[in-house]
């Protein structure tokens, strides 16, 4: 049975979903068992076509990123403006608050790193410059860095191996740089891009063909993660058993599709085949807390919440109720990352209940 140190994953990991009203110094306060001080926020407008807003608070509340977009971090002094203890504070930015005639419902993804306190390191030869924020109870981090154009390594505090890495340039237009450990049989070799569709690419001068450690991560020559005197932050996770998850599947192309263990109820999931033209494609428990999964978005473009028949969130994974290209194809490879809802077994070895 999967035993997990995280009996109230809510203390680590939270959806929230509210309605824009466009009032500016609006607090969003969280709803889990736990007060939830986020550190990196992932915000979605679901009715409308646009863009995915990522704040962090080692970057600072009004500093904006795009998922769906390679362009660099911009100031935002109307959409995020705080991180707060129990949730956030947003102005009257469309991309967070809007307040339309018909307003928009808006998903607010949140995890907990380590209250914006760094741990900071000096440049030391090719290595760079930098800090980095880490929760290693959860297993992640925000790592800030800047660039020195040649294979160097970072630290990045989990204490663990990190599974999945998502690194973006916050100075110039690079498209983002994904690490993730079920990517192929040697994953340190190849990347993927969260801005686009494309498929896993073999490219030494993104890790330097070498597999992170407990302590570090390895970053060579490509300007998507180390060009010298340019600044990049990267979002680093490592697997935390009956908390998160990063694996890989083959897709059968059924209704009956595979069953993906976690050993968790999920909260939230994002897939991507690994096969070039499709998207990262996510659902979570708060848009759907029944199933089956009726509700997608997708992390690289910003189109508007999308309805159709998809999965079941059950108390140890995920099991697949449709098919297509997305995520579920004959014969075809999938990546995931998932949080998790609840533990399938708590710490003290209690089996738990899904709804």
């Amino acid at each position: 049975m999967a035993y997990t140190a995280i009996d109230d994953p809510s203390a680590h990991f939270q959806t929230l979903l509210y309605t824009g009203d466009g009032n500016d110094d609006r607090n969003i306060v969280n709803t889990g068992n736990s007060d939830l001080q986020p550190d990196w926020l992932w915000i979605k407008d679901r009715d409308n076509a646009r863009s995915h807003e990522i704040y962090d608070s080692s970057r600072g509340a009004t500093i904006r990123l795009k998922s769906e977009a390679n362009s660099a971090e911009s100031a935002q002094a109307n959409n995020l403006q705080a991180f707060q203890s129990d949730g956030f504070q947003v102005g009257s930015g469309p991309g967070v608050n809007g307040g339309e005639a018909s307003p928009g419902t808006y998903v607010a993804w949140q995890w907990k790193a380590n209250g914006g306190s760094r741990t900071t390191n000096a440049e030391d030869g090719n290595n760079p410059a930098g800090g980095y924020q880490a929760n290693t109870t959860a297993g992640f981090s925000i790592v800030d860095y800047t660039g020195t154009g040649a294979a160097g390594t970072m630290a990045h505090g989990l204490g663990a191996v990190p599974s999945l890495i998502m690194i973006k340039n916050r100075d110039e237009a690079d498209d983002w740089a994904v690490y993730h450990s079920a990517n192929t049989a040697a994953p340190e070799t190849d990347y993927l891009v969260l801005n686009e569709t494309d498929a896993t690419a073999d490219d030494a001068t993104y890790w330097n063909d070498t597999a992170p450690t407990s302590s570090v991560f390895t970053v060579t020559t490509a300007h998507n993660v180390n060009a010298d005197a340019e600044t990049y932050v990267a979002y680093c996770f490592a697997e935390i058993q009956g908390y998160s998850k990063f694996g890989g599947y083959t897709g059968n192309g059924s209704t009956d599709g595979p069953f993906i263990y976690t050993g968790f109820k999920p909260a939230w999931i994002m897939i991507k085949n690994l096969a070039s033209g499709e998207s990262w494609e996510m659902w979570d428990s708060a848009r759907d807390p029944y199933n089956v999964l009726t509700k997608r978005l997708k992390a690289d473009t910003n189109g508007a919440e999308v309805s159709s028949t998809f999965m079941d969130f059950v108390s140890n994974g995920v099991k697949h109720r449709n098919y297509s290209g997305g995520y579920n194809n004959t014969d075809e490879s999938y990546i995931y990352m998932a949080f998790a809802e609840q533990p399938f077994v708590t710490s003290g070895g209690v089996p738990c209940t899904a709804r």
